[in-house]
């Protein structure tokens, strides 16, 4: 069964000016290489896009909101109103029962976090990539942040691997 690439939040409004997560550099070509990867293979790739409301930077239709890569014909895009991407979302009827997702986005500690368990909780085997999520400073360095949400994670069942060793085949 295919690797499905499942590309988090992955929007204007938290990876370039005005206002990007501190590691928005190096965790937006790790997300390139991914998508090249999924690209080249063959793999599904499903961009997951927040919709935030009114005075929010991710408002649908604002700059922020818009996804910073394009999608090609046959990529699918599920717009989504909660940390967990599959809640009210035709997410679910998009993947194959069981099919291997590897997610990667943004921001660690909420969407991240809240779709690679609710994909656990389907029967989806989960790979999070490090280095290709991240998030805000909010209390503790967004770096400890994003390894916590790691830990956590793996005790959970999602395995944690590095860029160079995940393959979409």
């Amino acid at each position: 069964m295919p690797k499905i690439l499942l590309l988090v939040d992955v929007q204007r409004n938290m990876l370039e000016p005005p206002g990007p997560v501190p590691a928005a550099r190096e965790v937006s070509l790790a997300l390139t290489t991914l998508l090249e990867r999924a690209r080249t293979a063959g793999a599904p790739v499903v961009f997951v896009r927040n919709n935030g409301g009114e005075g929010d930077p991710d408002l649908p239709g604002t700059p922020g909101w818009e996804l910073v890569h394009d999608v090609l014909p046959g990529e699918h895009v599920i717009d989504k109103h909660s940390p967990d991407a599959f809640l009210g979302t035709g997410l679910a009827s998009l993947l194959q029962p069981a099919a291997p997702l590897v997610v990667a986005g943004m921001q660690s500690e909420w969407c991240v976090r809240a779709t690679a368990l609710a994909a656990l909780e389907r029967g989806h085997p989960v790979t999070l990539v490090r280095g290709a999520h991240a998030t805000y400073d909010a209390g503790e360095p967004a770096a400890a942040v994003s390894r916590r949400v790691e830990e956590e994670l793996a005790a959970a069942g999602v395995r944690i691997a590095d860029l160079d060793e995940v393959t979409m085949s």
